[in-house]
């Protein structure tokens, strides 16, 4: 496996396989631009999102809160530092998406082909990747 010099210190190197490094970006980048886009789309109440959530009886001011969270999860995430702070990010967007995933599946409001019960769920999926392949710069 590939790896790269982070640092040389004292004629030591310290290296990571950069396939890691590299995965850990592409999943991140995937996940905030999906849920980026969601939380954006929920605030501007834009598409679909006022059906998908008052056709499983949820008031419409929830688009407010959960656009809220989902923007703010992910700068945590993405910003460096605050390793705890992206710690409770991850969790959140993983309660968050696997809720909406269940909150479907009680409404029996499954979408075209189980659609608003699995894109929550690749989302969930998401989330546990990107913190699992976080650096340990990132990690408590």
């Amino acid at each position: 496996m590939a790896t790269y010099t982070l640092e040389e210190k004292d004629g030591l190197s310290k290296s990571r396989p950069i396939g890691r490094t590299a995965a850990y970006w592409i999943v991140t980048a995937v996940l905030a631009f999906s849920i980026a886009l969601s939380g954006i789309g929920q605030l501007m109440r834009y598409g679909g999102n006022v059906d998908l959530v008052t056709a499983i009886g949820f008031p419409l001011y929830i688009t407010n809160i959960l656009g809220t969270w989902k923007l703010l999860g992910i700068i945590a995430i993405l910003i460096p530092g605050f390793p705890r702070l992206k710690e409770w990010a991850y969790s959140g967007i993983f309660f968050l998406m696997t809720g909406a995933s269940l909150s479907h599946m009680f409404a029996h409001d499954y979408g075209d082909g189980g659609f608003n019960v699995i894109l929550p769920l690749l989302y969930a999926a998401l989330a546990v990747a990107s913190w699992a392949l976080r650096p340990k710069s990132r990690k408590l």
